[in-house]
C-alpha cells in the first residue's frame, strides 16, 4: 500500500493541475500521466510522470510545466522522473477528462472491456455503426451530434495518439483519441 503525506497529496494536486501541452483542455491529472509525488526532504520533491507513449514529444514540456508550477509554490528542487511501468493506457483518462474531450470536439477513447493485458490493434473496417441491441461493438461516436455512424479518414491526425474521423450523419470531421 502506497501512503502519501498531506504535503505530497497537495503537491500531486498541483502537478496534476498542469494543462496538457497538446490537449490544453485536459489537465495532466485528467489525462492520467502524473502518477505520484514524493517529498525527499525540505524543499525537494520527485514527480513520477508516465508518458502516453515512450516517444511522446510533449514529455519535456510537461516536465518543465510541472517544475514551474511546483517552484511557484515554494518547492526549491523538483525532479520529474519518467516511469514507464506500468505503461499508461487510455483507461487512465478520468471520466471528467473524457467529458472534456467530447465537449472540445474530440471523440474520447472507448473504454476497454478487458481490464488489463495487451490492447488489440484492429486494422479492419473503417466505418463504425450501431446495428442493434445485440451488437457488442463499441462504435466511435461523433462528439458533435452523437451519431454512431462514423468513418475513419486517417489512422493519424494532429498527434500520433489521435485518428481523423468523419461523421456520416452531420458530415463533420473530428479527432478520435485512439485506445491504447
Amino acid at each position: 500500500m502506497v501512503t502519501t503525506t498531506p504535503l505530497e497529496a497537495e503537491l500531486l494536486e498541483l502537478a496534476g493541475s498542469v494543462p496538457d501541452p497538446e490537449l490544453p483542455v485536459l489537465t495532466l491529472r485528467e489525462l492520467g500521466v502524473v502518477r505520484a509525488v514524493h517529498a525527499r526532504g525540505a524543499g525537494t520533491v520527485e514527480v513520477e510522470l508516465t508518458p502516453t507513449y515512450t516517444g511522446c514529444p510533449a514529455v519535456e514540456a510537461m516536465s518543465t510545466d510541472i517544475e514551474r508550477v511546483l517552484r511557484e509554490h515554494g518547492v526549491r528542487e523538483v525532479t520529474v522522473r519518467r516511469v514507464l511501468a506500468p505503461a499508461w493506457s487510455t483507461d487512465d483518462i478520468t471520466d471528467e477528462g473524457r467529458r472534456k474531450l467530447r465537449e472540445f470536439g474530440i471523440a474520447p477513447p472507448r473504454v476497454r472491456t478487458s481490464p488489463s493485458g495487451p490492447v488489440p490493434v484492429e486494422l479492419g473496417t473503417t466505418r463504425t455503426q450501431q446495428t442493434g441491441p445485440d451488437d457488442h461493438t463499441d462504435p466511435v461516436r461523433c462528439p458533435h451530434c452523437g451519431s454512431a455512424e462514423t468513418e475513419l479518414l486517417s489512422r493519424f491526425s494532429s498527434t500520433a495518439c489521435k485518428a481523423l474521423r468523419r461523421c456520416l450523419a452531420c458530415r463533420e470531421p473530428f479527432d478520435h483519441f485512439k485506445e491504447l
